[in-house]
């Protein structure tokens, strides 16, 4: 998969999208990062990509010029339109479901902005979308951008060692994750559950399911909306509501 990223940090996100399974990946040629610079792009001495809002108010806005044009240079090198997302605080927020149906995509591109945002024209002429990582904001789009491009890319094929590396995780399957363990099997007098030394493999699995479930109704409940359950699961979690009520 190719994932291109429009910002003015390039070698800040190189540098961490560089390293652990992502920079593995990558070397491997698995995945194709590529960082433009918006500055490169400017038409001007300075190399300037902001100026003041129009209307008055705080803060700098980012010109559609410069976005405008590097984002042409990545089609011309593609050949044809990528998807564009723009991160921003006003996206709907990113999800595991979301994420998996751009892992499907051949590629995507991704705009990072900065100070009080990126010109509104621009955004109507070439963005597809808009996403946010969480109801808070950020300095720029940049951390965004690579939280989403990790998401994305540990489903790609060949990334992770196996594919139950995500199909087991949180929110892959709308349920959050059993508890994890390794050795010793007792650490400061917190022992592993005994399930998990007996070696029955269906004894462990509907275990971590049942976990899976708990842990779920307690933290995030919301989520079971969402989640695939058999009879018995869902007679299992009305007990466990009955128990805590």
């Amino acid at each position: 998969m190719r994932i291109d990223f429009l910002t003015l940090f390039p070698d800040s996100c190189n540098a961490v999208l560089g390293e652990s399974i992502i920079g593995r990946a990558r070397e491997r040629g698995i995945l194709d990062f590529h960082f433009h610079q918006i500055r490169d792009y400017t038409e001007n001495r300075q190399k300037q990509v902001d100026d003041y809002p129009y209307g008055g108010g705080m803060g700098m806005v980012m010109n559609a010029q410069p976005i405008a044009d590097c984002y042409r240079a990545v089609c011309d090198e593609l050949g044809h339109r990528p998807h564009l997302i723009y991160l921003s605080p006003q996206g709907k927020t990113l999800t595991q479901q979301r994420a998996r149906e751009l892992a499907a995509l051949p590629e995507i591109c991704l705009l990072c902005g900065h100070y009080e945002g990126v010109d509104e024209r621009v955004l109507e002429a070439f963005v597809d979308e808009q996403i946010s990582i969480g109801d808070y904001v950020l300095t720029g789009g940049e951390l965004p951008a690579m939280v989403l491009a990790d998401c994305v890319s540990r489903m790609i094929p060949g990334v992770l060692s196996d594919e139950v590396c995500f199909t087991e995780e949180s929110h892959f399957s709308s349920l959050l994750e059993y508890p994890q363990y390794t050795r010793p099997a007792v650490w400061e007098g917190r022992e592993v559950p005994p399930v998990l030394l007996s070696g029955h493999h269906e004894n462990i699995t509907k275990w971590r399911r049942e976990q899976s479930l708990l842990r779920t109704l307690k933290h995030r409940p919301d989520l079971l909306e969402h989640a695939e359950l058999t009879p018995k699961e869902q007679v299992f979690l009305e007990e466990q509501r009955r128990h805590n009520d």
